[in-house]
């Protein structure tokens, strides 16, 4: 004990040295003998040592429970460390721990255990959430609402790896999860609006049709979220398809019925207001489906109403058949006028109408023969209409030279009046288009002979042969030209006869022959004296035989054809000579060819 250098030390050694002087002290006055001394010294020893010994052992208890406490914590900290990932703070502990006391070291630790297990414990909320989040989406995804006990038992899983590698990756598949939800939203609201407006075109309950595939999808409550599901995705798509389905096959049957329906308004003529109800049936002839959105307009009762109309029109056409058919007839007559070519005898309006009333032949067959003729003769226009407007070229340059002719025999074409200029800047371009003439009868007779040797037939105007009418032209064009130049021959032979007259007898013109030559035939003098154009006549001793036409022939049908192979060639008198005069000039040539020369 006297070891002891501290100062405590020092005053207990002090106290127990002078309790033992005045102990003895004591046993001397007493009178105790040294081996009772020794012996009661040694008893005192031996309780001081059990003393001792006592607190020996209560120091070391207290020590290896401090130990404990430490080593304790140190496992609780490295198992916080090692669930949040957090491994570097071993080894600086271990390094304070040989340095200091253990209460230090208990109290060092002890706040670094509460801090991480406050950490861990927030790190285990953020677990949750996510986790929650996942199985809730999941749930969504799969359609089973059981993450509940799922999320129970992946926490306790959860807490042996609460490192951030673990919760970043956790919140890496929640965000592709949300992600995943949001584009399985977007396609099912998608789906949702295509049914929307399916269901609004075809007349549907909405409603009714998207409960079929899930509750969720019409819902009204907010606590309902839309189901996402596999099931729900291809039931959607399921219903768009057959919806689909069902809209091509009603635009199919309202195009069918809108097309009959054109074909009676157009045959029986059916007034405006009866086809406004279903105009917008005929829209459908020549859309896409994609483009019907109308809502109701490929309803159930939209198709009854049509079908119940169609049938009602179907009805009265059989009742207006034989008016029907003379309507067809009448049409097919006016493309036959207009092209120029001959109609079928065998529907004639007389001889359908016979067949109508003895009941031999079935009307519609007829008109749909009828029909099936205005479809030939369309098709035979388009084939003709080339040809056809050479021909229109033709006609028109005829009528510009027959105006001219008309106009060249008015004497007065020259004199000061109002449209005189007209008619001669008129006249200038008709002798241009009439100088054109040979040639354009010549191209339409090769582009005639190339179509009928293409067509392998012969192209008809009016029931006659147009190379034929263009010939017999050329031929009565000829004749004309040719007699008018044997006119101007006797025009210049009469002249040189009344010049040798003149030289013997003097210049007395008659008033007849004045007159007669100052009036040509085929005009007539107005009231203010000037001469204007009457028509002429196509005759054997007239001025000018009539050149035949196409037109000619439409309104003739071949009485001018076999007129034409009777026009005479005699001359052409395009200015008229009174007999009197004639047989002045014929006396005069006679003398003058009898009479001997000198």
């Amino acid at each position: 004990m006297q070891a002891l250098a501290s100062p405590t030390n020092v005053r207990t050694s002090t106290t127990c040295g002078a309790l033992l002087r005045e102990l003895e002290q004591i046993w001397n006055d007493i009178g105790e003998s040294e081996a009772e001394k020794d012996r009661m010294l040694m008893e005192l020893e031996r309780e001081c040592l059990e003393v001792y010994r006592r607190k020996v052992n209560e120091a070391g208890n207290t020590k290896a429970r401090l130990h404990q406490s430490v080593m304790a914590k140190e496992a609780e900290v490295a198992a916080l460390m090692a669930a949040l990932g957090e491994l570097g703070f071993h080894s600086q502990t271990h390094m304070e721990k040989r340095s200091t006391s253990l209460k230090e070291q208990l109290a060092s630790i002890t706040p670094l255990a509460e801090d991480l297990r406050l950490k861990k414990e927030e790190r285990l909320k953020q677990f949750a959430e996510i986790r929650a989040q996942i199985e809730k989406i999941n749930g969504e995804i799969s359609g089973y609402n059981h993450h509940i006990n799922t999320m129970i038992g992946s926490l306790t899983l959860e807490e042996q790896d609460l490192s951030l590698r673990n919760l970043n990756e956790c919140q890496t598949h929640l965000r592709n999860l949300q992600k995943e939800k949001s584009e399985r939203l977007n396609k099912v609201l998608g789906y949702v609006n295509e049914v929307h407006t399916l269901c609004g075109v075809l007349g549907l309950d909405f409603g009714k049709t998207v409960s079929e595939v899930h509750p969720s999808l019409h819902g009204t409550s907010l606590e309902q979220s839309t189901n996402i599901s596999n099931s729900t995705l291809e039931g959607l798509e399921h219903a768009v398809l057959k919806l689909k389905t069902e809209r091509k096959a009603r635009i199919l049957k309202l195009k069918n019925i809108g097309a009959s329906l054109l074909e009676l308004w157009n045959l029986m003529d059916t007034p405006k207001e009866d086809k406004s109800k279903f105009l917008r049936i005929t829209y459908f002839l020549g859309t896409s489906e994609s483009e019907v959105t109308e809502p109701g307009v490929l309803s159930t009762e939209m198709i009854e109403e049509a079908s119940a109309e169609l049938e009602r029109l179907s009805k009265l056409k059989a009742s207006r058949m034989k008016e029907l058919v003379m309507k067809k007839r009448s049409e097919f007559e006016e493309i036959c006028r207009i092209t120029h070519i001959e109609p079928d005898p065998s529907t004639a309006a007389e001889k359908s109408n016979a067949l109508i009333d003895s009941g031999l032949v079935d009307p519609s067959e007829l008109l749909a023969n009828i029909e099936a003729q205005i479809t030939k003769a369309n098709e035979e226009a388009v084939n003709r209409k080339e040809i056809m407007d050479k021909i229109d070229r033709w006609l028109s340059a005829r009528e510009e030279e027959n105006w001219l002719e008309e106009y060249n025999q008015d004497e007065n074409r020259y004199s000061a009046g109002r449209g005189v200029h007209i008619n001669l800047k008129r006249a200038e371009r008709a002798r241009v288009t009439i100088s054109k003439i040979p040639a354009i009868v010549d191209n339409l007779i090769n582009r005639t002979l190339a179509w009928e040797k293409e067509k392998r037939m012969s192209f008809l105007y009016d029931g006659v042969s147009l190379v034929s009418i263009l010939e017999d032209y050329k031929e009565a064009r000829q004749q004309k030209e040719e007699e008018k130049k044997r006119y101007r021959d006797q025009k210049k032979l009469q002249d040189l006869l009344l010049t040798e007259k003149e030289a013997m007898y003097g210049s007395k013109p008659s008033p007849k022959r004045s007159s007669s030559f100052r009036k040509p035939n085929g005009y007539r003098a107005n009231g203010n004296g000037s001469m204007t154009p009457t028509p002429r006549r196509n005759s054997v001793g007239g001025a000018t035989p009539e050149l035949l036409t196409p037109r000619s022939y439409s309104g003739r049908q071949n009485g001018y054809f076999k007129e034409m192979r009777r026009l005479s060639t005699a001359p052409l008198n395009f200015v008229a000579i009174s007999k009197e005069d004639t047989m002045s000039y014929a006396s005069v040539c006679g003398s003058e060819l009898g009479s001997p020369r000198r």
